[in-house]
């Protein structure tokens, strides 16, 4: 696991700042609804996970996989804090799958894809799991991703039935929202 981000690492990136920089509404608002079942690969301290469930709502569900237990560990005490622990479903992954192939509205793997051994096993994974019409927002940061590493990836991903829907601009990242083509 030496591409792996240490989990206590994660406090230095996951902190008031990232809160005014990507602001979960503006980044998965278009593509998340009240009740859906949303994914959150590779999901750390819960940033996404948390913000997401308060979107899904009561009747929603967030599954949120890492490799990590205490990344994980640190999410549910989070989510119990924000009172949204009994929307999300945290799973503990290995490095060369995601563990689930249930079927979600939308998927997001945020500074995740880089740190992953096997790519297009991960994007075959998430393109099984991707309901019709759903959305799969790939971020990676440019400061360890470079523009022809980040289209790769998106080769990667063609090859695994995934198309480009749109590139958002997302602050200090490389974006793009794919859908099962």
């Amino acid at each position: 696991m030496a591409h792996i981000c240490p989990w206590w690492h994660a406090y230095f990136f996951d902190n008031w700042f990232r809160r005014i920089l990507y602001k979960p509404q503006r980044l998965f608002g278009p593509y998340v609804r009240e009740g859906m079942t949303v994914l959150d690969v590779g999901c750390g301290m819960g940033f996404n996970a948390i913000a997401l469930a308060r979107m899904v709502g009561e009747q929603g569900r967030v599954i949120a996989t890492d490799v990590q237990e205490k990344m994980l560990d640190v999410l549910r005490r989070r989510a119990e804090r924000a009172g949204v622990a009994e929307r999300i479903e945290t799973r503990r992954t290995q490095p060369e799958s995601i563990g689930t192939d249930t079927q979600v509205g939308f998927a997001v793997a945020f500074w995740v894809v880089h740190e992953v051994p096997d790519a297009a096993r991960l994007m075959e994974e998430v393109r099984s799991c991707l309901a019709p019409g759903a959305k799969f927002l790939v971020v990676e940061p440019r400061g360890r991703v470079s523009d022809e590493s980040f289209r790769e990836m998106l080769g990667v991903a063609e090859k695994a039935g995934l198309k480009v829907y749109d590139e958002p601009r997302i602050p200090f990242s490389r974006s793009a929202v794919l859908h099962r083509g």
